[in-house]
């Protein structure tokens, strides 16, 4: 099997919802990234990528007809390049990554664009249930009892007992590490502004900024006193509520992935080496416990111990994720979720995998280190997780 690089990795900036990209389609958010890459790799010509892979989870309206071909053809790229749209949920577009690099590492391909491309503004969360109906049928109901991912959520902290200020302290933390990040400058190489005014909705009648180039979801001032006025989201004595769970966001991100002879042939330099990634089931009724088997699962699969990984990525879905995850697996804090997470920086569904691992990417590089993991937890019981290793 092919090994497979990252070659390079680009995110949009993370518009707050109905902020700065809310006049913006996702597939023109998808567009946008797919010409940056081209632009920040002047050795490779547009018709040797083999395929685009996008990650979108409500896939309605706009975001219907396989956003990742819109995209391709938004971008003004050849027609001769596919495109695959998918739904894992949470982690689409990171699966998007696993997808891209089974291709190359199967010898079907030799440059893929993996990612991912949501606009929560502008189509809702679940809208596609407007048309479709309930998401599970009856038989899975009988067999198995199902509940909102809020509602798991909830579940996770009761079973592992932890507390509104334990939840609201981790979200505090993520917009305080986010804040910093971004006032270093350490998501400046990742981030591609957007033009707005130039890929914004023609019909768009509402004030739009020229260029977007900052995420505009982190709360510098965020303090636990102010969360604890917050009233909960999914139970009248729960924990969880919309200051310690993920923002409603819109963005996109796309990552660059290639064989080793295709870095040779086209001048790429190989940024990191794909180790090994996973899905597994989970819990459908505890549903986001997923990132801790996966977690368990890929270092088995890449021969790595906890103690080897220098970074990890854990989806910030909701407070009570991440912090479940550390309590099993025992990461210390000062390895997680280092530039902050989905409550800080957003959470555009099918594009967060692919935004998680671009920073990871480059906040490896920054710092010098070796591996990162990431893993996500997804609806219906599910878990993502991928080794890189930085080059």
């Amino acid at each position: 099997m092919s090994e497979v690089y990252i070659t390079d990795a680009v995110r949009t900036p993370i518009g707050r919802y109905r902020g700065s990209l809310a006049s913006v389609r996702a597939d023109h958010l998808g567009a946008h990234v797919l010409d940056a890459l081209l632009v920040r790799n002047r050795g490779l010509d547009v018709g040797d990528v083999d395929d685009v892979v996008f990650g979108c989870v409500t896939q309605v309206g706009e975001q219907s007809a396989n956003i990742a071909r819109t995209s391709v053809l938004g971008a003004g790229w050849p027609d001769s390049i596919p495109g695959l749209t998918i739904d894992r949920k949470c982690s689409s577009g990171e699966v998007a990554v696993h997808v891209g690099a089974g291709l190359i590492a199967a010898g079907s391909a030799s440059v893929v664009v993996a990612g991912g491309a949501e606009n929560m503004s502008r189509v809702r969360m679940g809208g596609n249930r407007d048309v479709y109906g309930e998401a599970f049928g009856w038989l899975a109901s009988e067999r198995c009892e199902l509940t909102s991912q809020g509602e798991a959520a909830e579940r996770l902290a009761d079973k592992w007992q932890l507390t509104r200020t334990q939840l609201d302290q981790f979200a505090v933390a993520s917009h305080a590490r986010a804040a910093a990040a971004a006032e270093n400058g350490y998501f400046q190489s990742e981030i591609v502004p957007v033009p707005v005014a130039s890929l914004m909705e023609k019909s768009w009648d509402q004030p739009a900024p020229e260029s977007f180039s900052e995420d505009e979801t982190i709360r510098p001032g965020s303090n636990v006193e102010k969360l604890a006025t917050l009233q909960t989201s999914f139970r009248e004595d729960g924990c969880l509520t919309a200051g310690n769970s993920s923002q409603i966001s819109d963005g996109a991100a796309a990552l660059l992935l290639a064989s080793k002879a295709a870095c040779e042939r086209y001048d790429l330099r190989p940024r990191a080496r794909v180790v090994s990634f996973v899905t597994v089931g989970s819990d459908p009724t505890l549903m986001l416990t997923g990132p801790i088997t996966a977690t368990r699962t890929v270092l088995a699969k890449s021969g790595l111990s906890i103690d080897d990984i220098d970074l990890f990525e854990v989806n910030e879905a909701f407070s009570s994720v991440p912090l479940v995850w550390q309590k099993e697996l025992g990461v210390e804090t000062e390895k997680l979720n280092v530039n902050g997470g989905a409550i800080a920086l957003g959470h555009p569904l099918g594009a967060s995998g692919a935004r998680i691992m671009t920073s990871m990417l480059n906040e490896l590089e920054r710092r010098g280190a070796r591996y990162g993991l990431q893993a996500i937890c997804c609806a219906g019981g599910m878990g993502t997780a991928t080794v890189i290793e930085r080059l």
